[in-house]
């Protein structure tokens, strides 16, 4: 994901949308499960950063591109200003095991996403958008770096309890 387009304003709409779904639930009852929708989708957003080489990477860094072309067309119009690039960077690499976790993770998400309604569905897909931009910021990706181990760890233990491997 190193390749990827990342620019101030779609760094802004990231951060935009983000708040648009904090916002609700700050004001309202503060419940940790109001923010299952969102976080799932900024979860499979954010792991699909690190899925180099398959459809979830390929997505990422489209929903990064797409994000940062029209945040600089929006920015550009209303102020008048050019674009400002930003570099991008990657949390980590996958195991094939962690691979599987991550294809699990994308069909909790998607089971999700058809139980849900409306407005959640909304929320989710915001999440991944958040998640593969917001993911691929230096900083970000630094500070999550323990993601991709955590995710890695998991898929060895549940090769290691399939017969694949040792415990």
């Amino acid at each position: 994901m190193n390749g990827t387009t990342l620019s101030l304003a779609g760094v802004a709409v990231a951060l935009l949308i983000t708040w648009a779904n904090f916002r609700p639930w700050w004001k309202g009852t503060r419940d940790p499960k109001a923010l299952v929708p969102y976080g799932s989708g900024w979860l499979l957003g954010a792991l699909a950063t690190i899925c180099v080489g398959g459809l979830l990477g390929w997505g990422a860094a489209g929903i990064a591109g797409l994000t940062a072309g029209a945040g600089d067309t929006v920015v550009g119009k209303v102020v008048g200003t050019g674009a400002a690039q930003l570099a991008s960077a990657r949390m980590g690499a996958l195991t094939p095991a962690g691979g599987v976790v991550v294809f699990l993770t994308l069909c909790a998400v998607i089971l999700l996403y058809k139980a849900s309604e409306k407005k959640d569905k909304r929320r989710i897909a915001g999440g991944v958008v958040s998640g593969a931009v917001m993911a691929a910021l230096p900083g970000i990706a630094a500070a999550l770096a323990w993601l991709p181990d955590t995710v890695n760890a998991i898929g060895a233990y549940g090769h290691a309890l399939a017969g694949g491997g040792s415990l």
